[in-house]
């Protein structure tokens, strides 16, 4: 339920802080004193989209926040906590919607004093008002708005979602089939050369890796002679030779250790050759190593050319350099994957057919619930207009079979109605005239709003059109609705005012000493006030003993019922 609504800085309200009660609100007050506006404020802070000019004149920011009790709102705690929003203070009942707006038009939401996303608010107001616009009657006469509100009605929500996805789905692979069909030839010739290539490179057998070291391995094989000669030299001048250079060194180094005695600055000298002789010794291990490692088999060299020459063959073949041929495999193979997958007319058929089964399944079962919800809906709305001065009429929901259904279903949905006793159904757009159109929409409101969720209602003016008995008729069916829900009704109807709980006055007023801006402001009547007020409702400016007495009869009337 709404307890607190505040208001700062919005349009013509500079401050307003409203409490409210169970049961059944009006808000009543002259044409253009912002009844509305009180509306407008509320449907921001569940999500609504901002509209230029709604931050108050010469303000840098507009302000609203709006308090529920969600105790008993299960689901909405659920999705709180599942979301981390939930309020962790004191009151943990509670649940604090807030929309702050600045001048520019942006905007910042807030759940519980925490940051939140606008599809987030746009979630838990859903869970908490339904607002009935005063244009709703103008949306009945639209065939989807029909249809939705059937869904709404008959609880079908995640049904039509599914009856959507399967649709799609369907629809999808269709394409996919005709796609096939009309280039299956250029698909079957791609698919026949990629299956050759990659039946080639798998063939191959080439990697990276292998690319590498048959390049280095075939360097060094085809010349394997000039480095086994080169290695031999290399030996015989360090270390075989007669004149080799270690035995060389070790002479010179075997003289100047016997001279060290005369002259120790010999042993910087020989320090340099010992360090010489080291480093040359090493080099003859390693030279002797090398030249046992190389190999001269000529059959290997002549394999190791063949390999070569059969992947320069494939690279050239491809278009494409020898390193790349890995990953033109990888390509290829995932492309022929996907012409396998999509490219078989009759796996294709096969899943087609099952798409359209499932979605014919949950269409079919669709079609079941969206009949009995019409039945029902039929009969309560008929019931209804008997008492709305269209006694002997009827409405009924017509489902009408498609000859090809599509994603909202087999059937298309129509209103109709007989607004007098003898005559056949037709659409509602050809027959209503405004004054019944508003009654058949109030109708239908006030019965679908029954099997909503959300614990608070409010209707903006959707009793336009209608008035005498017909409107203390509509007081009485809100003021009934508001012993199950909190309701409110922005109304210009007297009959409508004196049947509610509550009621809450908004005047207009120009406040001289701030430059003559117009602000609204909000009353909450007393008894004696809800007269004047209804007797204002009656007789318009001017108010006679007579009318106050005709307001305090009907405020009087409406207390006994």
């Amino acid at each position: 339920m709404l307890r607190f609504l505040s208001i700062r800085d919005f349009v013509i309200v500079d401050r307003a802080g409203l409490e409210f009660s169970p049961g059944f609100t009006v808000l009543t007050g002259e044409t253009g004193a912002g009844k509305s506006i009180l509306i407008d404020a509320l449907s921001l802070a569940l999500g609504e989209r901002v509209e230029a000019g709604q931050v108050r004149n010469g303000c840098e920011r507009a302000e609203i926040s709006a308090e529920f009790d969600v105790a008993r709102l299960a689901g909405l705690t659920d999705w709180l906590q599942e979301n981390d929003l939930e309020n962790q203070g004191d009151d943990s009942g509670t649940c604090l919607l807030r929309r702050v707006i600045d001048s520019s038009g942006r905007s910042r939401s807030f759940i519980n004093g925490r940051a939140a996303t606008l599809h987030q608010l746009r979630a838990a107001g859903e869970r908490l008002i339904d607002i009935h616009g005063q244009h709703a009657h103008q949306s009945l006469l639209r065939s989807d708005s029909q249809r939705d509100l059937l869904d709404a009605f008959s609880g079908s929500r995640e049904l039509t979602q599914a009856v959507a996805l399967t649709y799609r789905r369907w629809q999808n692979l269709l394409q996919q089939r005709i796609s096939w069909e009309k280039d299956s030839a250029t698909f079957l010739q791609e698919r026949e050369q990629l299956e050759w290539q990659v039946r080639e490179l798998t063939t191959l057998n080439f990697s990276p890796g292998e690319w590498q070291t048959l390049q280095s391995d075939h360097s060094r094989l085809s010349h394997a002679a000039s480095l086994l000669e080169a290695t031999q030299v290399g030996l015989e001048i360090l270390s075989e030779g007669e004149l080799a250079s270690l035995a060389q060194v070790n002479a010179v180094i075997s003289r100047l250790q016997g001279l060290l005695s005369y002259d120790s600055d010999l042993r910087s000298v020989l320090d340099l050759l010992e360090s010489a002789q080291i480093q040359l010794q090493e080099a003859v291990y390693e030279l002797g190593h090398y030249q046992q490692r190389l190999d001269l088999d000529p059959q290997r060299l002549q394999d190791m050319e063949q390999r070569l020459t059969a992947i320069h063959a494939a690279a050239r073949k491809n278009r494409v350099t020898s390193d790349e041929l890995p990953d033109l495999l990888m390509t290829s193979t995932t492309r022929l994957e996907e012409l396998m997958q999509g490219g078989d007319g009759e796996a294709l058929a096969r899943e087609e057919m099952t798409a359209m089964e499932a979605y014919l399944e949950h269409a079919k079962s669709l079609s079941e619930i969206r009949d009995k919800a019409a039945k029902t809906l039929s009969q309560q709305v008929s019931d209804a207009m008997q008492t709305l001065a269209m006694a002997g009429g009827e409405f009924s929901v017509g489902l009408i079979p498609l000859e090809q259904g599509n994603a909202h279903g087999l059937e298309k949905i129509e209103f109709q109605v007989s607004a007098h006793q003898g005559l056949p159904l037709r659409p509602l757009t050809k027959v209503a005239s405004g004054g019944e159109l508003s009654r058949i929409s109030l109708a239908i409101q006030v019965i679908t709003s029954k099997v909503g969720t959300a614990p608070t209602l409010i209707f903006d003016e959707v009793d336009s059109g209608i008035g005498g008995r017909v409107a203390e008729i509509v007081g009485t069916m809100l003021k009934k609705l508001g012993e199950e829900r909190q309701v409110m009704c922005v109304t210009h109807l007297a009959q409508v005012a004196s049947a509610a709980d509550q009621q809450w006055q908004v005047a207009k007023s120009a406040d001289h000493a701030n430059g003559g801006k117009v602000t609204s402001h909000i009353t909450v009547l007393d008894q004696r006030q809800r007269v004047e007020e209804i007797a204002r409702m009656i007789g318009g400016m001017k108010i006679t003993e007579a009318t106050l007495q005709h307001a305090a009869e009907m405020l009087q009337m409406q207390s006994k019922e």
